[in-house]
């Protein structure tokens, strides 16, 4: 299992993903699940991954190639018109990919090769765009009603980042945002863990405007995992106090 989030701010995007894969408490491993490409000046492109490793490495893989061969598509990462068009080429290679593993596996490999993957950038004249591509290559974008994408162990972090999320925030403080929302999913799942990578776009930088690789002896994330954990404690203690009259006057009502 993996955790990405993908966010988009009035100010450009931010993105993080964690780098753990395992197939069982003995198996753990570690291998990147950002990857991203940049035209200077005209364009900045960021994928995320989650599910089967085979299946995320093949497309990555591919797109890599293509980067290489920009003239042979017309829909390549580097020379997409859109955005839309490169999320559609992405979709297309996905589904293709799990299509073909899936076939060479028979009816044994059904269900094993899926994945999702997080899309996000730039292309110059338009607005940086979000979306998430679903195994079966079609996608959505992100929007106002739904301004950031989770793939992979969703359940745990998404509570903090729908608490604390605002379209208008800074990027430091989006960034401090996911750091509490991965911490959170790393102390209820085994099977996310460090290091973590972030990425900011800023809006018309075309480049990455903040890169870094969150490790295990990373201080600020030290500081934010045993700051949120003592002001959690400190939140519940300052609740109203429950007492059993309280309560049997609250079931009388």
């Amino acid at each position: 299992m993996t955790y990405c989030v993908g966010m988009v701010l009035d100010k450009g995007l931010v993105l993080m993903s964690d780098t753990r894969t395992n197939s069982g408490v003995d198996n753990i491993s570690v291998f990147r699940k950002m990857f991203s490409w940049q035209v200077p000046g005209e364009r900045m492109i960021a994928v995320m991954t989650a599910g089967n490793l085979a299946t995320t490495q093949a497309v990555v893989s591919q797109l890599e190639e293509r980067t290489k061969q920009p003239d042979e598509r017309e829909t390549t990462l580097l020379n997409g018109p859109t955005m839309f068009s490169v999320v559609s080429e992405i979709g297309k290679l996905l589904r293709a990919t799990i299509d073909k593993q899936q076939k060479a596996n028979g009816d044994k490999g059904k269900g094993r090769f899926t994945a999702s993957i997080i899309v996000a950038g730039q292309i110059a004249g338009m607005e940086p765009r979000l979306f998430m591509i679903y195994p079966e290559g079609n996608f959505i974008e992100a929007s106002w009603d739904t301004p950031f994408f989770q793939i992979g162990e969703t359940k745990y972090g998404r509570p903090i980042i729908i608490r604390g999320y605002d379209r208008d925030m800074s990027f430091e403080d989006a960034v401090k945002l996911l750091m509490v929302s991965f911490d959170s999913t790393l102390k209820a799942n085994l099977s996310v863990g460090l290091p973590l990578d972030l990425l900011v776009i800023g809006k018309d930088d075309f480049a990455p405007t903040h890169e870094h690789r969150v490790t295990q002896d990373d201080p600020y994330f030290a500081q934010i995992s045993d700051n949120w954990g003592a002001a959690l404690k400190s939140a519940f203690h300052s609740l109203p106090d429950y007492t059993f009259e309280s309560g049997a006057n609250a079931d009388s009502k």
